[in-house]
């Protein structure tokens, strides 16, 4: 009984870091340009117009800017996908992880518009959604492993 509650407040305390750290990303970390208020909206709402740049214009921006744009905002949301059916004891499925993917990548562009912050970008909303997935995908995989795990233990 004690080691469940141990293990069950691990969960929410690896989940509460990892919004902790997401959240600085998005909005606070000097390194993504976070501190530098526009005075403008800036938003792209027609789907894969980013992407199609960051991929045409691979060599003019480099590798780095390529894959923190793209592969950053998948990365940056498998936690997430990962966590959520952790810490909702399993009842979370694939279609209510992606929904809850989408609403807090959602509510985050949402507050970089607003705040002028970042942009509000589509394919962002995209991204950050397809890494939630992913990283529910994954929690399968270890789920998997772990009932594989305990099978072989057993005999």
């Amino acid at each position: 009984m004690k080691n469940r509650k141990m293990k069950k407040t691990l969960k929410w305390l690896i989940f509460i870091a990892y919004i902790a750290a997401l959240v600085y990303f998005m909005f606070f970390a000097e390194i993504l340009g976070r501190t530098d208020v526009s005075r403008t909206y800036r938003y792209n709402l027609v789907p894969f117009k980013e992407i199609k740049r960051f991929v045409n214009h691979f060599w003019q921006l480099g590798l780095t800017a390529v894959l923190a744009n793209i592969a950053g905002n998948v990365v940056a949301f498998m936690p997430f996908g990962f966590c959520l059916p952790l810490i909702a004891d399993h009842r979370i499925k694939f279609f209510g992880c992606m929904l809850y993917t989408f609403g807090l990548s959602l509510a985050i562009e949402l507050i970089q518009l607003v705040s002028k912050v970042g942009s509000f970008d589509v394919d962002d909303l995209m991204l950050n959604t397809l890494g939630g997935v992913l990283g529910y995908l994954t929690f399968l995989c270890y789920k998997k492993m772990c009932q594989f795990h305990r099978k072989r233990k057993k005999s």
